[in-house]
């Protein structure tokens, strides 16, 4: 009877063991085709942030042997902290705006506009960012999807024509990048409008 027992005993245990080790290679196998997916958003969102040139304005230009070139330090990290705030550029037409010299900070109608820290720094980039706000915010216009609106030049309006798929792949890939501490000032209403609210 006992051995009948533990014989018994030893068929359960193998099929239990059997059972875990099926489910372990479900498992990996899920996580492999998951961690698949992921790489691919990543590599797809590298390739629309390179072809959108999101660096085109988030990275800072630098003084290069050749003339201004992007600051590869401070790769999509925005208005450099160092320069810090920037009056409001007196402008005449045909002229109604002007740029900074590092290509990241704007002034014109709207007010002086600072292009933001794209890096996923958790204090002063999207760090704390879901990927729910990234593509309301693109979809509506809205910073962090709620609150100002998003001041030109940032076109939003263009890449809220853009699939959640692309939207949510750039959101991927921009978390992968190196982390970069850098404030960026706030937008500055016009002196007109700061006036009204009383800033």
């Amino acid at each position: 009877m006992a051995k009948r027992i533990s014989a018994a005993f030893v068929v359960f245990a193998l099929l239990v063991i059997s059972a875990g080790f099926a489910r372990t290679r479900v498992t990996a196998r899920a996580a492999t085709r998951q961690s698949a997916a992921e790489a691919a958003a990543v590599k797809r969102g590298e390739y629309l942030v390179t072809i959108i040139d999101c660096g085109g304005c988030h990275t800072p230009l630098k003084m290069g042997a050749a003339g201004p070139e992007p600051d590869l330090d401070r790769y999509l990290s925005g208005h450099p902290e160092q320069m810090g705030p920037l009056p409001a550029a007196t402008t005449q037409r045909p002229w109604d705006w002007a740029g900074a010299g590092t290509n990241t900070a704007f002034s014109g109608p709207w007010g002086v506009t600072y292009t933001m820290n794209l890096t996923p720094d958790q204090n002063t980039g999207l760090g704390i960012w879901t990927e729910d706000m990234f593509v309301r915010a693109l979809r509506t216009g809205k910073h962090m999807s709620v609150s100002r609106p998003i001041m030109p030049p940032m076109p939003w309006q263009a890449f809220r024509n853009a699939t959640d798929e692309d939207l949510k792949a750039i959101y991927a890939y921009l978390r992968t990048i190196r982390p970069v501490v850098n404030h960026v000032p706030e937008w500055q209403p016009p002196a007109e409008a700061a006036s009204l609210s009383g800033h």
